[in-house]
C-alpha cells in the first residue's frame, strides 16, 4: 500500500505538493519561430542577442541646437548652418554655427553637445545662447539603451508587451518559443449540464469548464476538452485513455475524492501511477497528481472555488515548468487579520479576502461566504489569506496575502 491509497494517511503540506510538482515539471517541448504579432505570452525558448545598437547613432533628447561646446561664447549670435529633423542626417557641422535639431534627430559630426530651444533667444543675426552649455549635455549616446550583442531576453521569460515592444526596437520580427502545450482538459460529473441548455432537476450548470480552460488559455495552452464526463469507471476509463495519446497534460475537475462515484483517481491508478493525492489544504484536500501511460495528470477537486485555488497554486506552477519558466513561488505579504477565527484548522487554509488601509496598516477581512461552491466569492475578493494549520487567529495578527493578480505575474 502507497500513501496514495489509504485516506487515512498523512496529508501532504502544500510545500511538499509544490516540491513534488516542480521536480516533475520538466520543460522538453519542441521549439518553433512566431513573428512578433503572435508572440504575446509565449516562452522563449533561446537566450536572444541584440544585432545593434540602440539608438543606432548619438541623437539629440530636446529640441533645440547642435553646436561645438568650445563656440560658445556669452552674448554671441551664432548663425545657424542646417536644418535636421528626426528621420534626416545631417552634414558635418561647420565651425562656429549651430544645427537647428529636433528630439531623436542624428548629431551631425562635429557637434558635441545640445543646447535646449528653452536656452536660447533667436535674432535676426543668429542665435543667442543664454545659459552657458555643458559639453556632452542633452545627447544620446549610441548603444545608450541597448549594446549590440547584449543579451535581450533569457531563455525561459514569458513574453509580455513590455519584452515585445524591445524585440521590436532592435528590429527583431520572430522570435524563437517553445511550442504551445497541449491539455486535455476533462470535466466528470452526471450533474454537470453546459450554459445554454435548459436548465434541469439535479444538474448544475459546468462552470469548472470555463473557468479552468480560461486560465489555461491565458497560459497560452492548447487545449482540448470533454465537457461533462458521466460518472461511470469506463467512461472515466476511455477518456483518460485517449487523453493520454493526444496531450501533454491531462486536468480533471472532480472524481479525485473518496465518493462511490469517483472513479478518476482509481483509473489513473490503473493507467499510470498516482505520485499523490490528498493535500493538508483547504479548500483542496483532494488533489491528485500523477501520470496516464506516461502523460502528466492533475485531479482537481470538483467543487469550483477549491478547482481554482489549486489550479492557481499547484498547477499553474506545474505548467509553466512545463512550458520551460523557472519556478518562481507567488509573492505574498504580510497585512493585519481584522478579525478572529473560532476554528483551529490542522490544514492551512486559504480565505478568500480583502484589504483595506487603516492607521497606517494594511488588514485583511474575509468574506463572509467561505463555501468552496461559492464560485462568486472569486470576484468579491482581492486575494487569498493565508492561515497556517493549527492557527487560532486573534484580530491584529499578522498573516500573509497574496493577491489575485500576483498569482498571474509570478
Amino acid at each position: 500500500m502507497t500513501c496514495c491509497d489509504d485516506p487515512k494517511e498523512h496529508l501532504l503540506s502544500i510545500d511538499e505538493a509544490l516540491q513534488i510538482l516542480i521536480q516533475q515539471a520538466q520543460c522538453k517541448s519542441a521549439t518553433e519561430m512566431v513573428s512578433l504579432d503572435s508572440a504575446l505570452g509565449r516562452v522563449v525558448a533561446q537566450n536572444i542577442y541584440s544585432n545593434i545598437d540602440v539608438p543606432p547613432n548619438a541623437n539629440s533628447a530636446m529640441d533645440g541646437y547642435a553646436m561645438r561646446w568650445q563656440d560658445y561664447q556669452s552674448g554671441l549670435n551664432i548663425p545657424i548652418s542646417q536644418r535636421i529633423a528626426a528621420g534626416s542626417t545631417g552634414h558635418h557641422l561647420v565651425a562656429g554655427t549651430l544645427a537647428r535639431i529636433f528630439t531623436g534627430a542624428e548629431i551631425p559630426m562635429g557637434a558635441d553637445t545640445v543646447v535646449k530651444q528653452e536656452d536660447t533667444i533667436v535674432t535676426d543675426k543668429g542665435v543667442e545662447i543664454t545659459s552657458a552649455p555643458t559639453q556632452g549635455e542633452h545627447i544620446r549616446p549610441a548603444g545608450q539603451d541597448i549594446k549590440k550583442g547584449g543579451l535581450l531576453i533569457s531563455q525561459g521569460s514569458l513574453l509580455t508587451p513590455r519584452h515585445i515592444g524591445v524585440l521590436a526596437s532592435v528590429g527583431c520580427a520572430k522570435v524563437p518559443v517553445f511550442e504551445k502545450l497541449k491539455v486535455c482538459l476533462v470535466n466528470t460529473g452526471d450533474e454537470l449540464q453546459m450554459p445554454g441548455e435548459q436548465a434541469q432537476a439535479g444538474k448544475i450548470y459546468n462552470s469548472n469548464h470555463f473557468s479552468i480552460k480560461g486560465y489555461l488559455q491565458t497560459l497560452q495552452c492548447q487545449v482540448t476538452s470533454v465537457e461533462a464526463l458521466e460518472d461511470t469507471q469506463k467512461a472515466v476509463y476511455e477518456a483518460l485513455k485517449e487523453a493520454s495519446n493526444k496531450a501533454d497534460l491531462i486536468i480533471t475537475t472532480g472524481g479525485v475524492s473518496v465518493g462511490e462515484e469517483d472513479y478518476v483517481k482509481d483509473v489513473v491508478a490503473q493507467l499510470g501511477q498516482l505520485k499523490l493525492w490528498r493535500l493538508a489544504i483547504k479548500p483542496g484536500k483532494p488533489l491528485a497528481f500523477g501520470d496516464v501511460q506516461g502523460t502528466h495528470f492533475i485531479g482537481l477537486p470538483g467543487n469550483p472555488v477549491a478547482a481554482l485555488v489549486t489550479f492557481l497554486l499547484l498547477a499553474r506552477p506545474f505548467i509553466k515548468g512545463l512550458q520551460g519558466t523557472p519556478y518562481k513561488a507567488a509573492q505574498e505579504f504580510p497585512v493585519m487579520a481584522n478579525f478572529a477565527s473560532k476554528v483551529n484548522n490542522k490544514r492551512q487554509v486559504y480565505l478568500q479576502s480583502n484589504l483595506h488601509f487603516a492607521d497606517g496598516q494594511v488588514l485583511a477581512t474575509p468574506l463572509a461566504k467561505q463555501s468552496s461552491g461559492a464560485l462568486s466569492t472569486t470576484i468579491e475578493a482581492s486575494g487569498l489569506l493565508v492561515i497556517p494549520p493549527n492557527t487560532l487567529v486573534k484580530k491584529g495578527d499578522k498573516l500573509q496575502f497574496i493577491a489575485y493578480n500576483e498569482l498571474f505575474d509570478s
